[in-house]
């Protein structure tokens, strides 16, 4: 099964539509959002066409291929006008006999390791800063931002398929690639 990783949309409709379009280009089965979907929070300009409600209605709209995690800008608010969950902290998937621990990165990250085992892989967004590596025997992912990217990078996502983890911008380059 392909998934797609996408994170920090912050209620960019521009963004939100390329990731949607990327979404459906790529064929992916399923889209894992790692938070911060709606509010661009008091850090962050406003992204490119920052429109929460279209976010909404676009994200809605593809409920039954969502899973997704609660960001740092997340509030109960945001659980009203979505129609699937978004308040949990983390996301455990089986993919391929592996365990990925999905979650936004504000609780856990590298600094603060959830409960992991050799070999599971800790995917989050938060940083706005892509990585696909591998430190001390953990593999650690991050598929950048999709709306508001730092440190230099462009907007990108990720797909995961045949074990190989892929960050693309929305032009279909890869960035980043690493074999799990």
């Amino acid at each position: 099964m392909k998934y797609m990783f996408a994170s920090d949309i912050h209620g960019s409709a521009y963004y939100c539509r390329k990731m949607l379009e990327a979404y459906d280009r790529e064929g992916a089965a399923r889209l894992v959002l790692l938070g911060d979907l709606l509010y661009h929070g008091p850090r962050n300009d406003l992204p490119r066409d920052y429109a929460p409600k279209e976010v909404i209605a676009m994200l809605n709209a593809r409920r039954q291929d969502i899973y997704a995690v609660r960001g740092n800008c997340e509030a109960e608010v945001d659980q009203m006008v979505l129609t699937f969950p978004v308040m949990a902290d983390y996301c455990i998937l089986e993919i391929n006999g592996r365990t990925f621990y999905a979650t936004h990165g504000h609780v856990y990250h590298e600094a603060n390791l959830p409960p992991l085992h050799q070999g599971d892989i800790l995917i989050h967004g938060h940083t706005h800063v892509l990585r696909a590596d591998v430190k001390d025997k953990l593999i650690i992912l991050n598929p950048g931002s999709v709306a508001i990217p730092k440190e230099g990078n462009p907007p990108t996502y990720a797909i995961l398929e045949n074990n190989v983890f892929s960050i693309k911008t929305f032009e279909g380059e890869i960035v980043k690639e690493l074999d799990l």
